[in-house]
């Protein structure tokens, strides 16, 4: 807003000229999430919906790291079929030990009880024995 309120006009009808000057200009048009749903509407209402925002807009966590680590893990176990050569399988599970041994040593507090390092080896053999099973399916199919 450039223009200054003149004095003859009060604020209520300056402001009005304000915004439907705004509206011919198309002004409004523009603005972030025109004629999109308002997220959240028909959710109950939240007195630290902000809070949740900020964090989730930051990519923040408020999860104490062993509980991240234990989702990890099963994120990462349950993905491994999907992974085509073993060094992938290895890598992936050497990141995953240390992002554990990283949570365990976190000064964050959390629960207790942690969640232990995969054991490299016997999670390669089984996903060798799963990709020889997938393997002999398609052949099968075929």
């Amino acid at each position: 807003m450039a223009e200054r309120k003149p004095a003859s006009e009060s604020w209520e009808s300056f402001t009005e000229r304000q915004i439907r000057q705004a509206q011919e200009a198309g002004e409004f048009a523009r603005l972030p999430g025109f004629g999109q749903p308002i997220p959240g509407i028909d959710q109950p209402p939240d007195e630290n919906w902000w809070l949740k925002q900020k964090l989730r807009e930051e990519r923040l966590s408020v999860t104490p790291p062993v509980i991240e680590a234990r989702i990890r893990r099963e994120q990462v176990l349950a993905g491994l079929n999907e992974l085509s050569s073993e060094a992938t399988v290895r890598r992936k599970l050497q990141e995953l030990n240390e992002f554990i041994r990283q949570a365990h040593y976190s000064p964050t507090s959390g629960p207790a009880a942690g969640v232990l390092p995969v054991d490299i080896e016997k999670v390669v053999v089984d996903w060798r024995r799963s990709q020889t099973a997938a393997a002999r399916d398609d052949a099968a199919q075929k």
